[in-house]
């Protein structure tokens, strides 16, 4: 019986493990939003892993476009590039104008380079096969405007072992959470040294994760001395709630 559970829990760490296997190899590109559905003025993140942030920094320098079929390109705005601190970079941006309703549109960039085009593909889970970065737009100006009594309460902090090495997070739940997707605009700061850094997460299971996972993640924490976070909720049209109050918690690394 021993060895039958113990069989169990190798596999259960092996299958977690290669879901995240993709963020250990040495480059790798997400697109936002998720949706594919979008509104007329939606703003996009688009973010780098590893090599693949030479690619967001070389965004302050170079135009990034949305492609309509018959030939249309709006120019996406470059709005901040946000550097993690382990392995991430991320871009956001807004469009120069608002975008045509009922409007496929695919991404892309000035000067791209075959290996950023081989690298702008997203997973489609029902035909099985990779697909390139598109949006379709809907005949909504807007999203659904967030629910003004989100909360976000502190739980716990955390220290969990795999194969590529440790992920290290401070838990957030998070409550009465609208129907829209939402960004959070994340501020943590290293109370010993003021040094500050902001990334947008995203929630998962109705938590948020502040730290990073085995090989990539947007904040990194010494094993001893306090932080303090807070939270911006952010529509994927730019719309905000309130900042919340600063959450103070101690390293996850702490023993």
């Amino acid at each position: 019986m021993k060895k039958i559970m113990l069989l169990l829990f190798l596999a259960f760490k092996i299958q977690f493990a290669n879901a995240d296997s993709f963020m250990c190899s040495n480059n790798g590109m997400q697109f936002y939003p998720k949706d594919k559905e979008i509104s007329l003025n939606s703003i996009f993140i688009i973010q780098g892993y590893s090599k693949s942030q030479k690619t967001i920094n070389s965004f302050k320098n170079r135009a990034v476009y949305l492609q309509s079929k018959n030939g249309q390109l709006i120019e996406l705005k470059l709005q901040d590039i946000l550097t993690g601190q382990m392995g991430l970079t991320q871009a956001l941006f807004k469009p120069s104008i608002e975008l045509e309703s009922n409007t496929t549109y695919y991404l892309k960039y000035s000067d791209q380079t075959e290996s950023e085009t081989k690298e702008m593909v997203i997973w489609n889970s029902e035909k099985k096969e990779k697909e390139k970065v598109y949006w379709k737009t809907t005949d909504k100006k807007f999203a659904t405007i967030l629910n003004s009594n989100l909360k976000i309460e502190f739980e716990k902090t955390e220290v969990e072992f795999y194969g590529c090495g440790p992920s290290v997070n401070a838990i957030f739940n998070v409550k009465n959470k609208s129907v829209t997707k939402v960004w959070y605009k994340t501020e943590v700061i290293n109370i010993t040294t003021n040094k500050k850094t902001i990334y947008y997460i995203k929630e998962w299971d109705k938590k948020l994760a502040v730290g990073h996972g085995m090989c990539a993640g947007a904040f990194t924490f010494y094993e001893k001395g306090k932080y303090k976070v807070r939270f911006t909720p952010m529509n994927t049209d730019g719309q905000t709630l309130k900042t919340t109050e600063w959450t103070t918690f101690n390293s996850p690394l702490k023993i």
